[in-house]
């Protein structure tokens, strides 16, 4: 019999991937990567602005293309594998990466007269640019609708979908007026293969809309226009073309088009999941479950749990979001992470390039990091270099590192920097369990779980808890294979759910990373140091002394020195 495969696509920061996996087993038949073409490494920067990241929408349909070729060239080297073997497509990207769309839902970078305006380009998920938008939202919010921010953590982001909006309509107003509307990266790509882009016909996700748009059921859908015009009137317009409803992963936004089907190589019809972000597929690819917390971490992290619906959940401050669905169907998702983590070490790698290429190379830094005791740097870093999105929610706060001398080593920073994300890590982590989500495994993925041991260790002797890492190294695209498998059904020979398609697909390596019972004690200590910095530079109205952190780092320092 031929085998039943799903193919995923994960559109990341830089890139493409397309994975094909064998629905009865989760086997990884072919997959491939395409970086984007445009700007570095697929990034529209601007060197006048660091708050701007954009990305061009013909990346993302020529990186496609490639990638399932390459992907469906290698699986035919499988047995009993066709291209008539996939059963469903599946999507992750992104987000908040919205794109503005003519009337006829056609992105304007695709268009003439636009094609090099950066700003009617993909706003990337780290496009900052909106943060003075985002404090206004989060101001009117407060005194009109409460509620909305009850349901983001307290506040709204720049990195989101309406401080975007309104943030181009005051920068370029040009733009904004020959958009019809705006829609997500991962709304947008299930519609291009259905042939479903057009406005009247597209499909919004719920994990888009919920976790980066204030969308929720409970109060009909998007915000309401009276709120979108005390903003703006024109976000008003906006609004009006947003449907009052949204779908989960598990329904199909339509078959692949005749068109696509030829240029993928796939069978036309073939079912197409509604997309979501790839940090909650990665969580579905690393089987989440209630009172499991997956860690997505690479650039930046996202940390993710559900709980049933049947549950009565309290909301919880300083979260991304608890949106009904947006991870798994019939349950909460909850969404948090950190603003930088790999891209916090490639800063000091590749900008600051400390002792030079040679010396300063992440595996060097690597070596001689795993030389330090816990605390023997005498160092303490605040891990906000690209602002902080949980628990404060505040992109205007910035890195910082105490306890430097003039005998502070490059290897000893690079140590505190990981330090810095284990502890930025803990906090969330608390943060849950605070509001009654406790967290009975740890699983992580991603490449940097996957490929460096020192931050795995590291990790699990500040959070002080046993880490698994998923068996896929690919767990979004994996994720979003799942998708396709579900939409697909069993009748395809896909799954009837995600429980059945998480027992078949997804598994977590042999090795797990466990607490060292003497650094976890020496980083408790440390920990307490860095909630105080934490609290008094990222806690409006603290007036907490610092005088004692210097010389309790240097205590610790001396303390393990001896040792």
């Amino acid at each position: 019999m031929a085998r039943k495969c799903a193919l995923g696509l994960d559109f990341g920061t830089n890139s493409v991937r397309a994975l094909i996996v064998d629905v009865a087993n989760g086997e990884e038949l072919g997959t491939a990567v395409h970086g984007y073409a445009h700007g570095q490494q697929g990034v529209i920067l601007d060197g006048r602005d660091p708050n701007l990241a954009r990305q061009h929408p013909q990346d993302y349909l020529d990186g496609m293309e490639r990638a399932v070729h390459e992907a469906l060239e290698q699986a035919r080297g499988q047995a009993d594998f066709t291209a008539e073997s996939i059963i469903g497509i599946g999507i992750d990207c992104t987000g908040s990466t919205p794109i503005p769309l003519n009337a006829d839902g056609r992105p304007l970078a695709l268009t003439e007269e636009f094609n090099d305006d950066p700003n009617a380009m993909a706003w990337l998920w780290k496009d900052h640019t909106a943060h003075a938008e985002a404090a206004e939202i989060t101001e009117l919010a407060a005194k009109l609708r409460p509620h909305y921010l009850a349901k983001c953590g307290g506040g709204y982001s720049s990195e989101w979908y309406w401080s975007k909006l309104l943030h181009c309509k005051r920068v370029a107003p040009r733009v904004f007026a020959a958009a019809h509307t705006w829609a997500e990266h991962t709304d947008w790509m299930p519609a291009v293969l259905t042939g479903t882009e057009h406005p009247s016909k597209l499909q919004r996700g719920i994990c888009a809309a919920g976790h980066k748009a204030m969308f929720n059921p409970g109060w009909g859908g998007y915000p309401d226009a009276e709120f979108l015009s005390a903003l703006d009137p024109e976000l008003a317009r906006v609004r009006a073309t947003l449907p009052d409803r949204a779908a989960n992963v598990s329904q199909a936004a339509g078959g692949l088009t005749a068109e696509w089907a030829m240029r993928l190589g796939l069978p036309a019809g073939t079912p197409v999941a509604i997309g979501a972000f790839d940090a909650h597929l990665g969580a579905v690819g690393s089987g989440i479950e209630p009172g499991v917390l997956v860690k997505i971490i690479g650039t930046s992290t996202c940390d993710m749990m559900v709980a049933p619906l049947s549950g009565d959940q309290r909301d919880i401050p300083g979260l991304c979001g608890i949106v009904p669905e947006s991870i798994l169907p019939g349950h909460f998702g909850f969404e948090a992470g950190q603003s930088a983590v790999g891209d916090i070490f490639n800063w000091f790698v590749n900008q600051i390039e400390p002792g030079g290429k040679a010396v300063g190379s992440h595996e060097e830094l690597t070596r001689l990091a795993e030389t330090l005791r816990p605390g023997e740097s005498g160092l303490l870093t605040l891990d906000w270099h690209n602002g902080n999105r949980t628990i404060l929610i505040d992109q205007r706060l910035t890195g910082l590192t105490l306890g430097l001398t003039l005998a502070t080593t490059p290897y000893e920073i690079y140590r505190s920097l990981i330090e810095a994300t284990a502890f930025g890590a803990r906090v969330i982590m608390e943060r849950f369990e605070e509001y009654d989500c406790k967290v009975e495994r740890v699983v992580n993925c991603g490449g940097i779980s996957a490929k460096n041991p020192l931050v795995m260790q590291i990790y699990a002797d500040v959070m002080g808890r046993p880490l698994e890492i998923s068996r896929s190294a690919q767990t979004c695209a994996l994720g979003a294979a799942m998708c396709g498998a579900v939409v697909a059904g069993q009748e395809a020979g896909g799954h009837a759910d995600f429980a059945a398609a998480a027992r078949a697909m997804t598994g977590v390596q042999p090795r797990k990373f466990t607490p060292i019972a003497e650094n976890q004690r020496v980083y408790d200590r440390l920990y307490t140091l860095y909630r105080q910095v934490h609290d008094a530079f990222g806690v409006k109205g603290r007036q907490e002394s610092l005088h004692n952190v210097m010389k309790d780092l240097l205590a610790i320092r001396d303390e393990m020195r001896a040792k």
